[in-house]
């Protein structure tokens, strides 16, 4: 009896919650027209862009109260976080890096904020603190974002980002002592170190305006070449191009210190250019590459001859050498051609070449010698997906991990002489992940095109058409979906749901011609690869209409906020996620600029016609959307959060159905990297809560 009632209290509150009228925050409308190629486009919450306004804090405030009331009053939303938490704490690792007779790896003991980096002597040595980032600021808000070692391993240098913005902030420590020097730079973005003699070069932008640091244009990006002991304003300018303003360069060093790589690129197309300097004679800049025409990544070299990865003339990529005495592309020497199977990275460990391929969008790896014959692969436990192999030739070991959907991070210590794996760390996570299965179909999209997309869910689940489910995928900048692991989704997973991830076109899973066909004009595509998941999902009994939720974040929130104006009908709740909402200013802001070689520009007056077609801000109908909630953060300097702020706006305004369309702005958090722990907590729990809420779900917990 006593269960009885509480089961009828809790559906008693969850039909207070469905049944409450939403009462938006008034959001005024401004008289504002814009005109693309005599095209008249209304911009009347063009007053949110500016975020340092009195107005536009006032209605973030307004917005966060209306959205956190509303998770209030959703009864189990604690007994979420509980599981969610328990579900985190779990000890983790990331791979090590070997230098010279150190092993150094970061660790997180399971809700620590972030990760904190140990050195050890030897592979069985005692683990001391490196560098902790959690002592940094009070709430994690302050990650690391990248570490640095000199060649001679007497030095490190690290970058910091604070509130998850793209700046970064560089250090440098004594390794011997631990102890921090002087040197600090600043204003630096898009960036590593590459490590040279007793310094290291690096790319910054001038200082930002005063209060548009997080809005501003990121133009003239420079390199420059820090030596240690010196203040930035010593540094030495290395390279600048007056020319091109949205050019943009990363420099490495091969690993005997003989020579300079910089990559230079346009915007985001994975198309680059490849110079060179030689710096046992300092030399002048060499442009090996000078034509954005394909992809040209640098691996190692052999003496004065280069191995680079490159997809020219090989959209699935092939690994070449180059002899810089005739760099010429017709005395180019194929070690490993283009196959069926993308090339995503290789190694050059040990005199071997390991190659990470994608097969059907996971991971296979091959191993080489350094003519290019083949030798053998690594077995795998399973369908998966693998990252590591770092190391310099003259290592004979390496780390890579292996993940699944249901297999946690799983680090092997690989003999590379010998072609023997060894575990080193493996997680151990609170869940029963036998209870699960993980397969993979193909389905057809609209233009019959096959794509690839995994289904994750208990191995009894019953095919009734009844099961919740949450379909994600990205579709864009070749960035390719592959197995993963993830704390969140596996709450969703004890509670029935089918959890599907579409590797849609726009991707790199079938290298650049699958990348090619979700760009431009072609991004249409996209969006079909999406709805005819969905529909695919419904038409297998695996769920229906009003059980199916969508998720997608930055490239993938601008898909979601798309296909729900494009089939509204076809899901029921949408998370839209620090998306790209406006797509006829998206440039105007940051680094976005840096998209148009994705997109197109609304600048251009025949790739304004499809941009105004599919830009989910210009398209949002008087209908009756999917239950909504919309995620930004203050620090979100990728994605300008005005994008989801007159997203949200316009959504409220014109919404004809009774469905919640709400937003959630984080604070002190950018575009996702570097999120702290508890952070990550909140931001699921008021996600799942969400979600199951108005799916009519309450969770087994």
């Amino acid at each position: 009896m006593k269960n009885l009632i509480t089961i009828i209290l809790i559906v008693f509150l969850q039909l207070q919650v469905f049944c409450q009228q939403l009462h938006y925050p008034p959001a005024k409308k401004i008289s504002h027209i814009d005109n693309y190629h005599g095209t008249n486009v209304e911009d009347p919450y063009r007053w949110l862009e500016d975020l340092n306004s009195e107005e536009t804090k006032e209605w973030i405030k307004a917005q966060n109260e209306l959205t956190n009331s509303y998770f209030s009053n959703i009864p189990f939303r604690e007994k979420i976080k509980k599981r969610l938490t328990d579900l985190w704490n779990y000890e983790r690792y990331t791979n090590p890096i070997k230098i010279g007779e150190y092993y150094i790896y970061s660790k997180n003991d399971g809700l620590q904020e972030q990760n904190v980096y140990y050195i050890q002597k030897g592979i069985n040595g005692t683990p001391e603190v490196l560098i902790d980032p959690n002592k940094l600021s009070e709430d994690g808000s302050i990650s690391l974002s990248g570490i640095y070692f000199s060649k001679d391993n007497k030095y490190l240098s690290y970058g910091i980002s604070r509130g998850g913005s793209d700046w970064r902030e560089f250090y440098v420590m004594d390794l011997s002592t631990k102890k921090l020097l002087s040197d600090k730079i600043l204003w630096s973005k898009f960036t590593g170190n590459a490590w040279y003699k007793n310094g290291f070069f690096y790319g910054r932008y001038d200082e930002p305006k005063k209060g548009e640091e997080l809005k501003q244009s990121n133009q003239f990006q420079k390199v420059f070449y820090h030596k240690i002991g010196t203040s930035q304003s010593e540094d030495e300018l290395v390279i600048e191009d007056r020319q091109h303003p949205k050019r943009l360069f990363e420099a490495t060093v091969s690993d005997d210190e003989k020579y300079l790589i910089i990559y230079v690129a346009e915007g985001s197309s994975s198309y680059n250019l490849l110079w060179y300097k030689n710096l046992s004679n300092n030399s002048s800049i060499i442009k090996l590459i000078d034509q954005f025409e394909a992809e040209y990544n640098f691996i190692d070299n052999i003496n004065d001859k280069f191995l680079v990865l490159t997809n020219y003339e090989a959209p699935n990529n092939k690994l070449v050498l180059i002899d810089l005495k005739n760099p010429e592309k017709e005395n180019w020497k194929t070690l490993i051609p283009e196959s069926k199977n993308v090339i995503q990275n290789v190694a050059h460990v040990g005199d071997k070449l390991i190659v990470t391929y994608l097969e059907d969008a996971h991971s296979k790896i091959s191993i080489f010698n350094e003519e290019g014959n083949y030798l053998y692969d690594i077995k795998l436990p399973t369908i998966g997906t693998v990252y590591g192999f770092s190391g310099k030739n003259n290592d004979t070991e390496t780390f890579y991990t292996f993940t699944s959907f249901t297999y946690p991070p799983t680090i092997y210590r690989y003999d590379v002489i010998n072609n023997k794996s060894e575990l080193f760390k493996k997680s151990k996570v609170n869940f029963e992940s036998e209870n699960y299965e993980v397969h993979q179909v193909f389905y057809e999209s609209k233009d019959e095109t096959k794509i690839p997309m995994f289904l994750i869910h208990k191995k009894d689940l019953e095919l009734n058409g009844k099961n919740p489910a949450l379909l994600y995928a990205y579709g864009g900048f070749k960035i390719s979906q592959l197995p993963s692991f993830a704390i969140p989704r596996l709450s969703l997973l004890e509670n029935g749901f089918v959890y599907a991830l579409a590797c849609i076109r726009g991707g790199g899973e079938y290298g650049e011609t699958w990348h090619k066909a979700g760009m431009f004009e072609k991004k249409q595509n996209v969006f079909d690869d999406f709805i005819s998941a969905a529909e695919w999902l419904i038409k297998n009994n695996y769920t229906s209409p009003q059980m199916l939720a969508i998720q997608g974040g930055s490239n993938g929130g601008l898909l979601v906020g798309a296909v729900i104006n494009q089939r509204p009908d076809l899901f029921k709740v949408a998370f839209p996620m620090v998306g790209v909402m406006d797509m006829l200013r998206f440039h105007k802001f940051t680094i976005g600029w840096a998209w148009i070689s994705e997109y197109g520009s609304s600048d251009n007056p025949e790739q304004f016609k499809y941009l105004i077609k599919y830009s989910p801000l210009h398209n949002i109908k008087n209908v009756e959307y999917p239950a909504t909630l919309v995620t930004t953060a203050d620090h979100d300097d990728r994605v300008f959060p005005a994008h989801s702020f007159k997203y949200i706006a316009t959504l409220q305004e014109k919404n004809s159905g009774n469905n919640p369309a709400l937003i959630r702005i984080e604070t002190k958090v950018g575009h996702g990297a570097g999120t702290s722990t508890s952070k990550s907590i909140e931001l699921y729990t008021d996600l799942w809560s969400f979600m199951f809420y108005n799916l009519g779900i309450t969770p087994i917990y």
